[in-house]
């Protein structure tokens, strides 16, 4: 086929790279000229070479990777035979191909369009795949392209190498991680004349690095292009604002100082136009190859989406300016996707709620990328907004507070309000938290009464849960679940918080008056091994269910021997040991409404699923010495936190003078109430738990009926086109759909913790920013930097956990995670340490580290990444630094 005839949606014909250039063309957009042969003769090819039984073997070795498993991907191959035989088989697939007959009317066929484009003139023979420049994976440079290709034989001999690029072992990994099956793709080339470029390069219609649209990054260097794709050379670099015409910033290449750059300024803005023509008919950001020939014609040879940048917010109706949304997800520890279910009804709950006074709350939600973002555009319009979340980021996310520095210097982002009373009561109104200052002011001065009320509402919400029905119609269990999700749901939930926060806030009075007399790390220490605390309480449960199956030989057997999917699945079958069968059921009926992700509503429960338990389990039995046991040491920190705050109640005073009287009364204080920090989020739950089952159910009849496949999808859906669906629509592509999205945001690798609608990732470009200055300060080699959690300081081997059900942590190893919730902590009892990417002094992993006495730092970017299972780090939990060992320094 003439490229010039290939169309947009003739993708399974002609592969991705020659649908998107034929669409360029047909778009009046420059592009050599060139042909395409489809993948009908690919087909043809690989059946006459017996392709078949090579691809069912590959098919049936390749592992599956249901989303971002990094640890996993570091890890040895546990079978090498497995990995050689995947090899023998990539090279048999490589060399049939190569030798595969093909008909003579297609080698005529291929002569003529040869000839058709010139005496022997030179072309580039380009792969094309069907998996290949998707929407949502590029599968850049993962096949082959052979230049300056010259004669009908050579093009032949480099269209068969294409065929076999196919099957490198590159290219049979990437399917796999990406989840591709290898049976369902195929391959067509594309052949074009080459530009006798005298420049080329690559632009990006949208920053890759910082995300923001509008924003074109240009790289470009004298000659072919390849050099530049490949790396071989240093391009020189302009940054463009397409929509004002402007070049924001050059970067010469090193070395090009006596020549100057390889494109003038009418170039570049040429350059860019042609980019955002590009984009303008794909409808979103594009990665453009392109080269420019000796008569200073620009043409593009390659427009591909981007696949990498962070999806914008849905813009506001009323919108007439830049905003900002903080990640929440990431506050609550969640790095990965919630369902559309689960934000469905997030959106339920914010819609119904109703702040005091009536109105509108001011703080809207979005969730791009399928995570809940939080609106602060409105919050930073006044010094009261901004005075509040800086101070709740120093204690929830450190890592936020520079960012937001950032934005209230931003003039985009103007304090037009002031400290009026209507802003701070605009701030009051938006933060359910805040409502409940007047009990919290209560509960200082009368616990006793706090904690009844705090129980009262406890007990409420667990008969909400004990209430909901067991037997009802698909539409009346979706009614149950929105009338739920009422005022009366979050009052209950909110009431049980003023005892945790008035125990902060008298440890707080009591760090006031000590002053200096209290050095670095021991008032963190007084926080150790805090009672009441439903989280640890659960993981000491699960270390004393560990105890059991230990003492039952059969059992401890059981679970260090089999695997933890397989032990799960004997339980559910009731075929576990006896007291493997009883331990666990005791465990699960306390805490089986328990997940990771768990305010996600999709998030299947312990209870569904107790993989995850399993394998913890397992863990706790290889702990061999006695005084590593988790309740021994917790019971240890309590003591030293006790014996802590005698000797800084002693330091403010004698026991008499009130100085240390009131310290003396406000570290006990803390003591007592602050580990109820964790329990309006446990009652939360409960409750969420309680409306899966319900919405699963809602599944189970529509799977029945056949508008879904199965009762899982429900999950992949909102409430209302549940709703839709009981009513007898068919929901299968919307669950396809959705499904291919939440896939494609599980292997997401970096989540933007503050992003404005224009796509910027804020921590980003303030870091391409510092990387950039001249006088940017360097840490020692080997040395991250993050924000002290828990002192203390540990040197041990590093485990890099991504996903904590299938995480083998050894007693004593330090937990590397991007960051955790609560159905991370039962991994806390046997690590010697955390570190984590995101959060800060108050975020759930440093509270509850802090309370089992491990060193911890959070808030150290990109440790996961920079940090390698195995290696040797040193924890200081006081200086909040992260060194590795000298000679296993990250590369």
């Amino acid at each position: 086929m003439d490229l010039a005839d290939v169309g947009p949606a003739m993708g399974a014909t002609v592969g991705g790279k020659a649908a998107n250039l034929g669409a360029l063309l047909a778009a009046g957009l420059p592009v050599p000229p060139g042909f395409c042969l489809t993948t009908a003769l690919y087909d043809q090819a690989a059946r006459a070479a017996g392709l078949g039984p090579v691809l069912e073997a590959l098919t049936a070795r390749a592992r599956p990777r249901p989303g971002p498993d990094r640890e996993a991907e570091r890890r040895e191959p546990e079978h090498p035979e497995t990995e050689r035989s995947s090899a023998t088989l990539t090279q048999e697939a490589r060399t049939r191909l190569t030798n595969a007959p093909v008909p003579a009317s297609a080698l005529r066929a291929v002569g003529e369009a040869y000839a058709r484009l010139g005496d022997d003139v030179p072309v580039a023979v380009r792969s094309s795949a069907t998996a290949e420049d998707l929407p949502d994976v590029s599968f850049a440079g993962q096949q082959d392209t052979y230049l300056d290709v010259v004669g009908a034989d050579a093009v032949w001999d480099a269209v068969r190498r294409c065929w076999a690029s196919l099957w490198t072992d590159r290219a049979v990994a990437y399917r796999e991680a990406h989840g591709i099956d290898h049976r369902s793709v195929s391959m067509a080339v594309v052949v074009q004349e080459m530009v006798d470029a005298t420049v080329s390069g690559v632009l990006f219609t949208a920053n890759p690095v910082t995300g923001r649209r509008g924003e074109a990054v240009i790289d470009a260097a004298p000659g072919l292009g390849a050099a530049l794709v490949g790396g071989s050379v240093n391009p020189d670099q302009w940054v463009v604002d397409v929509a004002a015409g402007a070049i924001l910033r050059r970067s010469p290449a090193s070395g090009s100082a006596g020549t100057g750059p390889c494109l003038t300024d009418a170039q570049v803005l040429a350059v860019a136009a042609l980019g955002a023509r590009a984009e303008s008919r794909d409808g979103q950001p594009q990665d453009v190859e392109w080269s420019m020939d000796r008569r200073g014609q620009i043409l593009l040879v390659q427009s591909r989406p981007i696949t990498t940048l962070y999806p914008l917010p849905e813009p506001e109706r009323s919108d007439d300016g830049i905003r900002a949304y903080l990640c929440a997800s990431l506050l609550q520890g969640i790095t990965r996707p919630l369902t559309p279910m689960g934000l469905s009804l997030f959106d339920v709950v914010l819609a119904r709620y109703q702040p005091p006074g009536g109105g509108p709350a001011p703080f809207r939600y979005a969730h791009p990328g399928l995570r809940l973002y939080m609106d602060l555009t409105g919050a930073l319009s006044s010094k009261g907004g901004r005075a509040l979340f800086a101070g709740a980021m120093r204690v929830a996310d450190t890592r936020s507070v520079g960012l937001l520095q950032r934005l209230m210097a931003d003039p985009r982002f103007p304090a037009a309000e002031g400290w009026s009373p209507r802003s701070l009561l605009g701030v009051y109104r938006s933060l359910p938290q805040l409502q409940a200052v007047p009990q919290i002011v209560v509960a200082m001065f009368r616990p006793a009464a706090a904690l009844e009320r705090s129980r009262r509402a406890e007990l409420s919400v667990r008969r909400t849960v004990d209430s909901l029905p067991t037997r009802a119609t698909a539409r009346e269990r979706l009614d149950t679940v929105e009338r739920v999700l009422d005022q009366q749901l979050m009052t209950a939930v909110l009431e049980q918080l003023p005892p945790a926060v008035a125990g902060y806030v008298w440890f707080g009075i009591a760090r006031s008056l000590l002053g200096p007399l209290a050095r670095r790390g021991e008032l963190p220490a007084v926080l150790r091994g805090l009672p009441n605390n439903v989280t640890t309480d659960m993981d000491l449960e699960l270390w004393r269910t560990a105890t059991t199956l230990r003492e039952d030989p059969e059992s401890a057997s059981l679970f260090r021997g089999t695997a933890p999917e397989e032990v799960a699945r004997r339980y559910a079958a009731g075929s576990l040991p006896g007291t493997a069968q009883r331990a666990l059921r005791q465990f699960l009926d306390s805490y089986g409404h328990r997940a990771v992700a768990e305010i996600d509503l999709g998030a299947p429960r312990w209870s569904d699923d107790p993989t995850h338990i399993v394998n913890v389990l397992a863990n706790y039995l290889r702990l061999a010495d006695p005084e590593l046991a988790p309740d021994r040491q917790f019971a240890r920190a309590a003591a030293e936190a006790e014996a802590m705050a005698a000797e800084l109640a002693g330091r403010a005073g004698a026991p008499r003078r009130l100085r240390g009287r009131a310290v003396a009364y406000g570290l006990r204080r803390a003591r007592e109430a602050a580990g109820m920090r964790e329990q309006p989020k446990f009652a939360f739950i409960l409750v969420l738990a309680g409306l899966r089952d319900q919405v699963r159910r809602v599944g189970e009849d529509l799977a029945a009926a056949g508008r879904i496949d199965d009762p899982e999808d429900v999950f992949f859906l909102d409430l209302t086109e549940a709703r839709v669906g009981v009513r007898g629509a068919d929901l299968h592509a919307i669950v396809t759909e959705r499904r291919r999205t939440y896939e494609h945001e599980m292997r997401r690798r970096h989540v933007p913790r503050l992003l404005l609608s224009d796509g910027t990732d804020v921590e980003a470009a303030l870091a391409a920013e510092a990387a950039a200055s001249p006088g940017a300060a360097q840490l020692p080699p080997g040395t991250l930097a993050g924000a002290p959690a828990s002192a203390g300081s540990v040197t041990a081997r590093a485990r890099v956990v991504l996903d904590p059900a299938t995480a083998r942590l050894e007693p004593g190893e330090i937990l590397v995670a991007p960051s955790t919730d609560p159905g991370w902590t039962p991994l806390f009892l046997t690590a010697g340490g955390l570190v984590m990417e995101m959060g800060g002094a108050m975020s759930h992993g440093a509270v509850v580290a802090r309370e089992y006495g491990l060193p911890a730092v959070v808030g150290v970017p990109d440790a996961t990444t920079l940090i390698r299972t195995g290696q040797t780090i040193t924890v200081d939990g006081a200086a909040g630094t992260v060194t590795t060992a000298p000679e296993t320094a990250p590369r």
